[in-house]
């Protein structure tokens, strides 16, 4: 943001409550990386402090790449958004041929020099927030026209499709789609459509899980699957329903106020405990009261990113702040209900909390965007920023 003070020179302002909030978010996440990963880090590596040293350097390089992007000109992204759009798709394809890695039975990352690996679904969501708040600016007054809309729509489902069938990710494909369907809404005149769309979604997803329960107990696809496990955990344990229940397990342990940092029990059962599930070892060692703390900070980064997309200078910085915004909110919520049970499994992480090198550092990048847009807000002295 920038103000003038009483002689009209122009101060630049910096959003340092977004930046705090971030810093906590990534200290407290090495802290709970290296509670949570330093057993099976030992086993596997011989090395307690394995995931600790590489989720550490991957947060230096974001955070440098954080402060790069926070002092460019966002305007100038609305250049590079359609090539980073069809870049997004190359790097997807390229996770079909031999530069692709699987890990865990999902191929979803590209080869990098000196043994690294990057996941380019990861890369899509930027790709696709810039990208539709763009297209989005350019229609203007048009977005009233179902065509235009559809045409905008049929953009960011494209980038969810990619996502889906080149890197077999059903789960960032949500994700990405669901930024999509936010920034449209947030930029639609109007607002009833949108609300008998998500009622009549809602209610025909209740009743297919009430179908599909009845008709998937022969089922191959491991999708489907996912749902009797999510539905019965305790009858497919062999299935992925023995995470689900060491996970739940963590939580109920861990009462109010916790066993004490670096006293889980559970994080010895759960495989992975470092990455999807880190949450439940969050409420294992520091309790419910350690997990509100968690979801608050959170909070505290969802009003600060919407305070910017309120008092942008225009409706691209505006949008491409909310898609930032519709990204976070999305990760938190789905992370937080896989670990409750409250939805089927999806392999979807905690942002900025757990492991994962190439989603932290494309969260900062993220983060930079919401902070290059906040300081170019202009406010008048006599109001505080």
């Amino acid at each position: 943001m920038e103000k003038k003070d009483n002689k009209g020179v122009k101060v630049h302002y910096f959003d340092y409550s977004l930046l705090a909030i971030v810093i906590f978010l990534m200290c407290f996440g090495l802290v709970m990386l290296y509670s949570a990963s330093s057993y099976s880090a030992q086993i596997e590596n011989g090395n307690s402090m394995h995931y600790f040293i590489r989720q550490s350097v991957f947060c230096i390089l974001g955070f440098g790449g954080m402060l790069f992007v926070a002092k460019i000109d966002y305007h100038r992204l609305a250049k590079l958004a359609k090539p980073a759009y069809i870049i997004s798709f190359i790097g997807m394809a390229l996770v079909l041929t031999p530069l692709g890695k699987e890990v865990n039975h999902a191929r979803r990352w590209i080869r990098l020099p000196f043994g690294q690996t990057i996941q380019p679904s990861e890369f899509t969501k930027i790709a696709v927030i810039i990208f539709i708040s763009l297209l989005l600016c350019q229609a203007k007054k048009k977005l009233h026209d179902k065509q235009v809309v559809m045409k905008i729509f049929l953009w960011g489902a494209a980038a969810a499709g990619g996502v889906y069938f080149l890197t077999d990710n059903l789960s960032t494909a949500v994700i990405v789609l669901g930024i999509v369907c936010v920034l449209i809404f947030v930029a639609h005149p109007k607002t009833a459509p949108f609300l008998l769309f998500a009622g009549g979604g809602i209610v025909l997803v209740a009743i297919g899980v009430k179908l599909l329960d009845a008709m998937l107990d022969t089922s191959e696809s491991f999708r489907l699957r996912r749902i009797l496990v999510w539905l019965h955990p305790e009858e497919y344990l062999q299935d992925g329903g023995y995470q689900v229940m060491q996970g739940l397990y963590a939580i109920g342990s861990g009462g109010f106020f916790g066993k004490g940092l670096g006293n889980s029990a559970q994080k010895i059962m759960i495989p992975e405990a470092q990455n999807d599930m880190i949450l439940a070892i969050i409420c294992e060692e520091l309790g419910v009261f350690g997990a509100l703390v968690l979801l608050t900070m959170f909070g505290i980064l969802l009003h600060r990113l919407l305070h910017i997309a309120q008092h942008a200078p225009d409706i691209y910085g505006s949008l491409i702040v909310t898609g930032v915004f519709a990204h976070i909110a999305l990760q938190v919520i789905l992370n937080v209900a896989v670990v409750l049970n409250v939805i089927p499994t999806t392999g979807i992480t905690l942002p900025f909390v757990s492991y994962g090198g190439t989603s932290t550092i494309f969260l900062m990048v993220e983060m930079g965007l919401a902070l290059s847009v906040s300081n170019r807000i202009e406010f008048d002295e006599t109001k505080e920023a």
